[in-house]
């Protein structure tokens, strides 16, 4: 199956597909990783994981060994991670200090700025030789936003302010929450998923239409906290989905009877954290104003940076990225960020809801492995070529709706073919508009 009809794209007709070849094909995998992670922007990690000079922390992005330090000048730099003498690993653990880095193979030592300072028996090499040609490489392009690094391995990508388009209202949504910035917490949660990539992106960002069915569980669980009753948490408004631009979308939504630890407070947070749960909301409120401070407060919302990377401000903050491995192989990772103010028993309280959702033992995350692995194994049967992403495109989209993914793939496909951008990236029919949707 050719790229250019891997998606059937209608929307007068009200009909979008995907093939299903999209997940299993290694041809298709290939032109991913050449024009879509070659060429994008890239999440590598929050300069908090790197507070003091020296500290470091190592990465595999886009198929190469980065690692991220802050020099002793205080500025925060990405390099591969490749001696450059024979090529061996510089940082061989995931996370550190160091004044220096020496290669453990010949013992080359670089500075935190990347430079050569160091090389045993230099005078076996000839006059022409200089370090400064030597010191260690990065990504053409690095860049941050909010304390977010991103790194891209193209020259000819737009800046990092420029790619985010509409999905920099949603970082700084986050970011607004701590009185004093934000931290991601040390350690990684870590797993593999036998599915490809693109099903992770889509169940994280775009999917509310599960949400009833596969977390039932979890709804069940809140409904008896919240209203001491057996029955499933009422859903009223279904939210909305937004595109952000360059692929990125989200989903917003009210907190639906499952709190918020920046600001809303509901009865399994406990009694004793009302009072300091509203007064971090009247806080919020009068510094952001009504409108924004309710939307900080009283909404969640799951948005996607294009192509794998998502951030899940929902019963805490999850950041988290999708790597793949093979077309039926996907590495996950995430991490949770915190208001750096934030300690004792409200971080407990904040880390207490994400486990219980998120955790590798939670509501939320087990559940979604075992439903996208499920797909993986179904398109074992070739004979059914087409999936179905067509809910919605008759209304203005909800957050029960397909549009997230359906942005998604229209980037993705744009990327496939060559093209920079999608044509469109909502359901407008070309010529229209349609409401609720920014592109």
């Amino acid at each position: 199956m050719m790229r250019d009809g891997l998606i059937v794209d209608d929307p007068e007709r009200g009909v979008f597909r995907v093939h299903r070849s999209a997940f299993t094909s290694g041809e298709v995998l290939a032109l991913e990783r050449e024009r879509i992670f070659d060429r994008c922007w890239l999440y590598v990690g929050h300069e908090s994981e790197v507070e003091a000079p020296g500290d470091y922390v190592r990465r595999q992005v886009g198929g190469r060994p980065l690692f991220m330090v802050r020099g002793e000048d205080g500025e925060v730099r990405v390099f591969y991670n490749t001696c450059t003498h024979r090529g061996a690993l510089v940082c061989r653990r995931d996370r550190g200090n160091g004044k220096v880095f020496q290669c453990f193979y010949h013992a080359w030592t670089f500075n935190s700025r990347g430079e050569l300072i160091g090389v045993p028996d230099e005078e076996g090499y000839p006059a022409s030789f200089d370090r400064r040609e030597f010191g260690l490489r990065g990504p053409p392009r690095v860049g941050s936003y909010r304390g977010f690094v991103f790194v891209s391995f193209s020259d000819e990508v737009p800046s990092l302010e420029e790619y985010l388009a509409g999905a920099r209202e949603y970082l700084d949504l986050v970011a607004d929450q701590a009185e004093e910035g934000m931290r991601v917490i040390q350690g990684t949660h870590r797993f593999h998923i036998r599915a490809n990539w693109k099903l992770f992106v889509e169940n994280t960002v775009g999917d509310g239409y599960h949400f009833q069915t596969v977390h039932e569980t979890f709804l069940q669980f809140v409904s008896k906290l919240v209203f001491q009753s057996s029955g499933g948490v009422a859903v009223e408004d279904r939210g909305r989905h937004l595109s952000l631009g360059n692929g990125h979308a989200v989903t917003e939504y009210p907190a639906y009877g499952v709190g918020r630890p920046i600001a809303l407070w509901y009865p399994f947070f406990g009694e004793d954290a009302r009072e300091e749960i509203e007064a971090i909301r009247r806080r919020m409120l009068q510094k952001y104003g009504p409108e924004r401070g309710r939307r900080m407060c009283e909404s969640m919302r799951n948005f996607l940076i294009f192509p794998n990377f998502t951030v899940l401000d929902f019963v805490g903050i999850s950041l988290r990225v999708m790597w793949p491995i093979r077309p039926d192989y996907t590495e996950v990772l995430q991490w949770e960020l915190v208001p750096r103010e934030e300690q004792g028993d409200r971080l407990q309280r904040r880390l207490e809801n994400y486990l219980t959702f998120q955790g590798p033992g939670g509501f939320g995350n087990p559940d979604d492995v075992e439903a996208l692995e499920s797909c993986q194994a179904g398109y074992a049967a070739e004979e059914v070529e087409w999936s179905d992403l067509s809910r919605g495109m008759h209304r203005q989209a909800t957050s029960v709706d397909e549009l997230v993914p359906r942005i998604f793939w229209r980037q993705w496909l744009a990327l496939l073919q060559g093209m920079p951008r999608a044509p469109r990236l909502d359901d407008a029919i070309p010529g229209e508009v349609t409401r609720g949707t920014r592109s």
